[in-house]
């Protein structure tokens, strides 16, 4: 895997002409962020004009020059890359434009040089450039697994092109040359109007969406030539393409805006002005062309681009191979790349960090399955994708309810409920989540729900029992039916809906539900449990509360504390059955992201009972989901610390990837007698 040095240039407004530019940097492997310059300010002056109609070479040189005026910039530069060459690293450098100087996205940086050697910075293969855009939406980048990539094609040719002096594009030719440069990629097509190309986007979420148009700049403002329903000139601004992908629940991963190369002066330029909007929105990437961009080099470019990115996800270092392999082009410069990613993945690969380690340990893990000696832990990740996300929530109601603490707790669930309970009551988070996890179901999946529980008070248990039964009889690989095949006494999860306990009783056991009594309330009005959990009656321990009982709910940050001193204190509350299991079992976790507070704080309740050296003799796995990019300030490096801190409690190995890509894989070892 490449190493890299990260270099982020901002550029901001410092009066009418001038910008204040700052060099932050880093070395792989460090968490150390260093400023360049000294910490001065570095005053250049831009003007855009200045470069206009300049042939490319003279363009290139003129940016050169006015950009690296000052020497303490261009010092500062030629540090940062003999530091990633002394580490036989890779420069990912990143353009940060900041939200006080937009008009620098006019801008051609993709032709800008290194002041050292006067080389082209775009083609270097040692070097990754991309515009990097901080986003006002509040939500992280989410990493997904590469699994079936699938783009939707979309190509613009209004039959009237001619009356406005606009050249006919060749449908058929575009949308060869994007089937053959993401041969890779499942490619659905359909017709290049707005509503058209949504209702795709709405029905069949995408990872790539690939548009092909024309485009022009009317009173400052880029509008996009698409067609109506009559297959005649529709212009749309960008404002409400923006706007209507913003709209999407599942936004695309990356957006290609491409002018082909009949497009006519000023296309390019419309389709890059709406870059910086589509990365502000969230789409985590978004390539579009700066200029025509000739079919010679789109004949090799894409397919590069797309070669390269298949491989790990790296859009950034995808897009500077793909450059260089047209660097003798006269448009090489013309792809530009907008992203939101400070580590330029836009998805990973799953699997056990320590692939031979990990992947050794399956086969003990069967052996200890099928003797009745393996104990799940389910976390949230297992509902997340029927739910949603807890952090999104934890937002919305930051946002909602102007949250006052420190902006990094504003998607912690437990401190913005804990706040609520003073800005509102007591009750409030308990109840407001509920009625927000009923309305998101009932929305989200209309058409799976009986009409009847459409409407009126229905329980929010009582819409998952229901969604629970469809998605097992649609999905060969739906996790709670994986877990409920499995033969085990116990299963522990901090969830708080039923559907584990509706997939045990669809194949015939019958599980007991108990809930661990962390508070008074649910110690003195629930039974204890006295049975002996077996294969056929498994026991399904509820560590933090039902829906049905919302007295039991571990939500807000007192309740957390509440929680983990009990189960410390207090020995018994944790039945002798489940301690045993917890000391003396191989452990799977599934479904917790490591550094969230249901998995800190199940984690040290384990830690907390007895029985540690019984507990070393098995093999523990956790399916953990990538850092994510935006929320955790260095995905790679928290990956390291995570599997660091494994092997100072228990010796966990880390399956890096979701619930549903772990336990695909271990039932396919299952089903093999545990052979792989």
């Amino acid at each position: 895997m490449t190493e890299y040095a990260d270099l982020e240039l901002g550029i901001h407004r410092y009066e009418a002409g001038d910008y204040v530019v700052e060099l932050r940097f880093s070395l792989p492997g460090s968490d150390a962020d260093t400023r360049l310059g000294q910490g001065d300010q570095i005053r250049v002056n831009l003007d855009q004009a200045a470069f206009n109609g300049l042939l490319p070479d003279d363009y290139g040189q003129a940016l050169t020059q006015a950009l690296f005026s000052s020497e303490k910039l261009k010092n500062a530069f030629n540090q940062a890359l003999s530091g990633s060459q002394a580490q036989d690293a890779a420069l990912r450098m990143r353009l940060l434009i900041g939200p006080s100087a937009p008009e620098l996205h006019g801008i051609r940086w993709e032709m800008l040089r290194n002041p050292g050697d006067n080389s082209p910075i775009a083609t270097n293969q040692n070097i990754v450039f991309s515009r990097y855009l901080a986003s006002m939406d509040w939500r992280p980048v989410r990493l997904k697994s590469k699994g079936a990539l699938t783009a939707l094609a979309v190509v613009a040719n209004p039959s009237d092109l001619a009356n406005y002096k606009l050249a006919a594009i060749n449908t058929d030719a575009e949308l060869a040359q994007a089937r053959s440069g993401m041969k890779e990629i499942t490619v659905n097509t359909c017709k290049g109007t707005l509503d058209e190309m949504m209702f795709n986007l709405q029905a069949r979420p995408v990872d790539v969406l690939y548009l092909v148009c024309h485009g022009y700049i009317a009173n400052n403002q880029p509008v996009l030539c698409l067609e109506n329903s009559q297959g005649k000139m529709e212009k749309v601004p960008g404002s409400e393409l923006v706007t209507r992908l913003k709209e999407l629940q599942e936004r695309p991963r990356m957006v290609l805006l491409v002018s082909c190369q009949s497009a006519g002066k000023g296309s390019g330029d419309a389709l890059t002005a709406i870059g910086p909007r589509l990365a502000e929105i969230g789409i985590p990437a978004v390539l579009a062309m700066q200029d025509n961009f000739s079919m010679a080099s789109a004949e090799k470019f894409l397919p590069a681009f797309f070669t390269s990115l298949n491989k790990d996800g790296q859009i950034d270092r995808a897009v500077s191979t793909a450059r260089g392999s047209i660097r003798d082009q006269h448009d090489f410069w013309v792809p530009v790349l907008f992203m939101r990613l400070k580590s330029g993945r836009l998805w990973y690969t799953p699997g056990f960090g320590d692939a031979r380690k990990g992947a050794a340990k399956l086969p003990a893990v069967i052996r200890n399955i099928k003797r009745a000696r393996c104990t799940p832990l389910i976390g949230p990740g297992l509902v997340e994708p029927i739910l949603g996300s807890m952090h999104e929530i934890a937002g919305r109601w930051a946002e909602q309810f102007r949250y006052p603490m420190s902006p990094n707790e504003r998607e912690s669930l437990p401190q913005v409920a804990q706040y609520l309970t003073i800005h509102q009551d007591a009750r409030f988070p308990f109840d407001e989540l509920d009625e927000i996890l009923v309305n998101h179901v009932r929305t989200r999946f209309a058409t799976d729900l009986p009409e009847n529980l459409l409407k009126g008070n229905t329980r929010l248990n009582t819409l998952l029992d229901a969604l629970g039964a469809k998605r097992r009889d649609q999905d060969a690989l739906d996790p709670y039916k994986a877990l409920a095949e499995l033969p085990l006494p116990i299963y522990l999860t901090t969830n708080m809906d039923n559907l584990l306990e509706s997939a045990l009783k669809a194949v015939g056991r019958e599980p007991h539900v108990f809930l661990c009594p962390w508070n008074e309330y649910i110690e003195q009005n629930l039974p204890d449990y006295k049975d002996e959990p077996t294969p056929e009656k498994p026991l399904v321990f509820h560590l933090f509360g039902s829906w049905d009982e919302p007295d039991s709910i571990v939500l807000t940050e007192d309740n957390y504390f509440d929680f983990l001193i009990g189960v410390t204190s207090n020995k018994d509350i944790i039945p002798e059955q489940v301690r045993l299991a917890l000391s003396d079992s191989s452990l799977l976790f599934l479904g917790f992201q490591t550094e969230s507070w249901d998995f800190r704080v199940v984690y040290r309740s384990i830690l907390a009972q007895p029985g540690s050296t019984r507990r070393n003799q098995y093999a523990q796995i956790a399916a953990q989901l990538e850092p994510e990019d935006g929320r955790i300030l260095e995905p790679q490096g928290a990956r390291v610390y995570l599997e660091e801190y494994f092997g100072k409690g228990l010796d966990i190995d880390i399956f890096w990837g979701s619930p549903q890509e772990f336990l695909a894989e271990l039932m396919q070892s299952w089903r093999n007698g545990g052979q792989g």
